[in-house]
């Protein structure tokens, strides 16, 4: 697309994504990233909304009695791991890539949709009211990121969300289930024939959480997976029989089951107490002849099923993930997006709502 409307957008998209990547925005500490966002869309004369740290816009011409086309990404990251070499801090451009932290996960997205957004802004006779929101604590699935911001929005018909897919179709996503495992013993002195050992108990139920395969597997999202990742007791003595063992399982549900489904198997095959701490991560899909579908299949790209969870779990409407920049990148020592893929991902978000707006 050479087009100099878009040729000044991915410019200034990559000058606003350095300006995010040297702003810390962790995960509850966002508000400076949200400055700044709120900053540059005031700048295109785009009223802008604020809630704590989410950042909202909405077109020019909205008209309530259209469906609505939400825009969403988020703005927050993770903490630098200790493997780093360069500062996480500085946008660094070299060898056709910007380094920093949040460049590939989510801000290559976020400052795409923005673009895509100011293309279509001031359009007239839209088919979609469009929205964009930049929000927060997606990495810890806060509640006061999307989950905050939803209501405010009023209806929205259907989303697009701004997460690293290299421009693929993720059209399903697995659910997430934490649960909170407890086998109960009695405490004994370890050096007699005292007490009931939890993490004994425990074994068996740790034992099958490990071999279990729920018979229903996804053509998209493939088998329900479950993995035991903490462990620890009520007590830190090397001579006293544990009374309580504790376990965490991280659970990633496809679109098959129900959480609800899902642990009344568990709880029906374990002798532990077992507490979920949320359900509201669930699986997710769209339709695959919806038109965002149809047209990015037209556009030669590929629909896949997503095994990582993301601010569209918590959308009670059909969504669409889909950016620029590669998941596998997300979370990695000195991340990178390329910065033809910032380029390249808003004129492929621009092409594919134009069949469809």
């Amino acid at each position: 697309m050479n087009n100099p409307t878009v040729n000044i957008l991915q410019q200034e998209a990559i000058a606003l994504l350095k300006q995010l990547i040297a702003t810390p925005s962790f995960s509850k500490e966002e508000e400076k990233t949200g400055d700044i966002l709120a900053a540059y869309l005031t700048s295109k004369n785009v009223p802008v909304q604020r809630l704590q740290n989410n950042i909202w816009a909405v077109n020019k011409h909205f008209n309530p009695d259209k469906p609505t086309l939400l825009l969403n990404s988020h703005h927050d990251t993770v903490k630098p791991n200790k493997s780093y070499t360069l500062d996480p801090f500085s946008p660094i451009e070299k060898d056709g890539k910007l380094y920093g932290l949040g460049s590939n996960d989510a801000g290559g997205c976020l400052v795409s949709l923005i673009a895509t957004f100011l293309y279509y802004y001031g359009q007239e006779g839209l088919s979609h009211n469009i929205v964009l929101a930049a929000t927060a604590e997606e990495e810890i699935s806060g509640h006061n990121g999307i989950e905050l911001l939803l209501p405010s929005l009023g209806r929205i018909d259907w989303a697009i969300v701004g997460e690293p897919t290299k421009m693929q179709l993720a059209v399903a996503e697995k659910g997430l289930l934490v649960l909170d495992c407890t086998a109960f013993g009695k405490a004994g002195h370890a050096a007699r024939e005292e007490g009931e050992n939890a993490i004994y108990k425990a074994l068996p139920d740790i034992v099958w959480f490990q071999n279990y395969r729920a018979p229903k597997v996804s053509d998209l999202l493939g088998p329900v997976k479950m993995s035991v990742t903490v462990i620890d007791t009520d007590n830190k003595a090397h001579n006293v029989v544990p009374s309580q063992c504790h376990f965490v399982v991280d659970v990633r549900v496809n679109e098959l089951y129900t959480f609800e489904e899902l642990l009344e198997i568990i709880r029906s095959n374990v002798a532990c107490e077992v507490t979920p701490r949320s359900l509201r991560m669930r699986s997710s899909g769209i339709a695959l002849d919806h038109p965002v579908v149809e047209s990015g299949i037209r556009m030669g790209r590929t629909c896949y099923g997503s095994p990582t969870t993301s601010d569209k779990a918590l959308m009670p409407f059909a969504a669409l993930k889909s950016g620029p920049g590669d998941s596998a990148r997300s979370h990695t020592a000195d991340e990178f997006i390329f910065l033809q893929e910032i380029e390249e991902g808003i004129v492929g978000y621009i092409e594919l709502l134009k069949p469809i707006l």
